[in-house]
């Protein structure tokens, strides 16, 4: 934001309060004290902390006597068309409590002026009751134009609460005649809500224990129309020190009491749906974790629509925006029925909370009629859509409960209800949903682990059958897991699927396969097996891949030569069919590639003919039967069979992985296998130990 730009705002803001009241609009002092205030302002905005700039511009307003309250109202229109223009980050939240800040320092520094005039009029009161005769009138006189002309409302009030004196700014904010008001006490001008504070408040006064006191209290008046006071009372004394009288002041703060009300809700209210959002939550739920009846039970929907962000992408944001309103509209006719509060969390997420809930069987039938309405067709402009949705379910004693795990195991069973086919809710359980908090740890956990080299890489040695010659090494990576000890790959490997981290940990690994190949080529020359890893489907297709390969392989120094690379058939092909070019470039450098998923469809083979393929990798159940003593089971030795003989008809060797055996080994060798890994060719070692391994095969 220029200069220029402050300069500018800081003119229109002060030509929009000037006419309001009596002030040099040329003030050189005026524009410095305008212009400090919004520099603090922007400071603030500009950083990431909040301050007190907003309330101490409200006060400033009213130090330098801009008190009309069209000076506030003013001010407010302004900041709030122009900061979300002038501050592009700024959030409706932070807007709201920028505007509700201003409106709270100008009310408290009118209300402290105020008190300063209402200590003056009881100075001036007690001057006029107790001064010479020669200065009473005198005193009387300026009390009494005070009194009779102030916009406050002034009562002189007996200690039992009797109105003995009143102005006729009293009259005014009341709508009631002196006579009225003489006839009554300050009890009859706050609703019956408020007596019971009042008469608190009004109690320590009279016995003496306080000179004053502050309340706000509501009163509504004989046209129903409701009045909001700012009530301050002060305690005058005789001359012994004896509580005598007291003087009451009332100042009418209706229109900002509504307006700081207003901000409130929409700090509470989510602005497209106009159901309660995520703030408004957190205070009912603690509301319906309040044990106020024995065996009180509690409720939550945790609701999520299905395929929301493929409308919002195809048909556009209006048409999103419009069935989320319909969604949220048939969500609160729902929790009314039910005596439940609808919520939207934000994107297409909302929570249905049931305060008082009778059970799991009630709640599940709820959840059913609330589906099947959220189901029913939405026509929007030309467009029928049938919306779905999916919710985790979740019903406890509040006793013992928490907020924060009550919202956090709903997420974790709408999860699982996501996984499992959507369109559905499921019901929390504790077992599934320990499983499913230890997947959400890892996917937390895992982005600082890959930082902090709690990874490390293993091999599985490769041995040809024919010779025995161990020419090989597949990677496998493993995790050092400080709360669950030493993970598999097959234990983390799909989170970093569904969190994306899978192109990261795939590079990761390629840098440390790399190394660790360089370093036996150093160490064992033509012995030095070639180190394989096998790529995830993501990896394969991240566009950056070929750069990344060739950039580990110049930083790490290893020829392409001794590094293989394995790939699912499904990366083989682009959307036409047709082989992708990182094949063609990968065998061009001299890097082997190896199809890791063969074995799930032999029909697929002649597609592999004519690819740079240096192996296929089969595993799985069939190869299993092969370890049995009294040898394989017929329709898993066809299927084997079949398999490695399309391979050798396609002229491409066949590795079998998870061999247990040289049983197992031998069997396979039988039938066409070239080469095997698994726990008869040494198990998962690491890439020393692999040396070992080799070293070993030269004696």
């Amino acid at each position: 934001m220029t200069g220029t730009a402050v300069a500018d705002f800081v003119r229109r803001w002060k030509r929009g309060i000037v006419h309001t009241s009596y002030v040099p609009a040329s003030s050189a002092e005026l524009d410095d004290r305008l212009g400090g205030c919004f520099e603090r302002l922007r400071a603030e905005l500009t950083g990431t902390a909040a301050g007190p700039a907003a309330l101490e511009l409200g006060a400033e307003l009213v130090q330098i006597h801009f008190t009309n309250p069209a000076a506030l109202s003013s001010t407010l229109r302004l900041f709030g068309a122009e900061l979300p223009r002038l501050f592009p980050g700024l959030d409706a939240h932070r807007l709201h409590a920028v505007l509700a800040d201003i409106a709270a320092g100008f009310s408290g520094r009118l209300r402290e002026q105020t008190l300063d005039e209402q200590e003056v009029i009881k100075v001036a009161v007690l001057h006029a009751r107790d001064a010479a005769e020669d200065k009473v009138r005198a005193s009387e006189a300026k009390s009494r134009a005070v009194f009779e002309t102030s916009v406050l409302g002034l009562a002189v009030v007996r200690l039992d609460g009797g109105i003995d004196e009143v102005n006729p700014a009293m009259a005014q904010i009341f709508q009631r005649s002196e006579e009225e008001l003489l006839a009554g006490t300050i009890f009859d001008l706050c609703d019956q809500d408020w007596v019971a504070e009042l008469d608190d408040v009004e109690a320590g006064l009279v016995a003496g224990d306080q000179e004053t006191f502050h309340a706000e209290l509501r009163f509504t008046r004989a046209d129903e129309t409701q009045v909001w006071t700012a009530v301050t009372a002060s305690l005058v004394r005789d001359r012994d020190g004896a509580p005598q009288y007291q003087v009451v002041q009332y100042e009418d703060i209706t229109d900002r009491h509504l307006l700081q009300e207003h901000f409130r809700r929409q700090s509470t209210v989510d602005t497209l749906t106009g159901l309660g959002n995520r703030t408004f939550l957190r205070g009912s739920i603690d509301q319906a974790l309040e044990p106020t009846y024995r065996g009180r039970r509690v409720g939550l929907c945790y609701v999520d629509l299905d395929g929301f962000k493929a409308i919002n992408d195809s048909l556009g944001q209006e048409i999103g925006d419009a069935l989320l309103r319909q969604v949220a509209q048939r969500l609160r006719a729902m929790a009314e029925l039910e005596g439940a509060e609808a919520t939207r969390l934000g994107s297409d997420e909302f929570v249905v909370l049931l305060p008082d809930s009778h059970g799991a069987t009630p709640l599940i039938q709820f959840v059913e009629r609330m589906l099947r309405e959220v189901q029913q067709p939405v026509r929007i402009g030309t467009h029928e859509l049938s919306p779905s949705a999916s919710v985790g379910v979740v019903e406890r004693e509040v006793v013992g409960a928490e907020a924060e795990v009550l919202l956090r195991d709903a997420d974790i069973t709408l999860y699982r209800a996501k996984r499992d086919g959507r369109a559905q809710w499921v019901l929390f359980d504790s077992e599934h949903t320990a499983a499913a908090r230890d997947r959400f740890k890892l996917s937390a956990t895992l982005p600082a682990a890959l930082d902090q080299n709690e990874l490390f890489v293993q091999y599985r040695p490769v041995r040809r059958l024919s010779d025995g010659k161990l020419t090989g090494a597949t990677a496998t990576v493993q995790w050092d897991h400080e709360e669950f000890g030493e993970l598999s790959a097959e234990q983390f490997l799909g989170v970093a699927e569904e969190t994306g981290l899978i192109t990261r940990l795939g590079s990761w690994m390629l840098e440390r396969v790399c190394e660790h190949a360089a370093r036996w080529t150093q160490r064992l020359g033509a012995d030095a097996p070639i180190a394989g890893m096998d790529l995830s489907l993501r990896h394969c297709r991240d566009p950056e891949l070929v750069a990344e390969v060739q950039r580990v392989l110049r930083k790490t120094g290893l020829a392409p030569q001794q590094l293989a690379l394995g790939m699912p058939e499904v990366a083989l092909f682009d959307h036409q069919g047709d082989p992708v070019d990182t094949l063609e470039i990968f065998a061009d450098m001299g890097i082997g590639l190896v199809l890791y998923d063969y074995g799930d469809d032999y029909t697929r083979v002649p597609l592999l003919k004519d690819l740079p393929l240096q192996a296929l990798q089969i595993n799985g159940p069939h190869l299993a039967s092969f370890a049995d003593p009294a040898g394989p089971d017929p329709i898993h030795d066809f299927l084997v069979k079949a398999a490695v003989g399309a391979a050798g008809l396609v002229r491409i060797p066949v590795v079998a992985t998870d061999v247990r055996t040289d049983q197992q080994a031998e069997r396979l060798q039988a039938v066409g296998v070239s080469s095997v890994s698994g726990e008869c060719t040494g198990g998962l070692v690491s890439a020393l130990e692999l040396e070992e391994l080799v070293v070993a095969q030269r004696s």
